[in-house]
C-alpha cells in the first residue's frame, strides 16, 4: 500500500516541469474523488450496465 507520500511523489514525477501549484491541487483533488468513489462502489455495490442505460433513457427521454 502506497502512503500518500509516496503517491504524491509518483503525481509529481508523472506532471511537466512547468506545472503550477493548480494544476498539482487538481490532479490532487481528482485521485482523491476517484479514490472515494471506488471505496464506496466496494463498500455499497455497484448497478449493473443495463440498469444505468434504463435510468438515464429516463432522464434523457423527457
Amino acid at each position: 500500500m502506497n502512503t500518500a507520500k509516496d503517491e504524491i511523489q509518483a503525481l509529481l514525477g508523472r506532471l511537466p516541469e512547468d506545472c503550477s501549484l493548480e494544476d498539482v491541487q487538481y490532479h490532487l483533488y481528482v485521485i482523491e474523488k476517484v479514490k472515494r468513489g471506488i471505496d464506496r462502489a466496494e463498500s455499497e455495490g455497484t448497478l449493473p450496465q443495463e440498469d444505468v442505460e434504463r435510468r438515464l433513457g429516463r432522464w434523457t427521454s423527457e
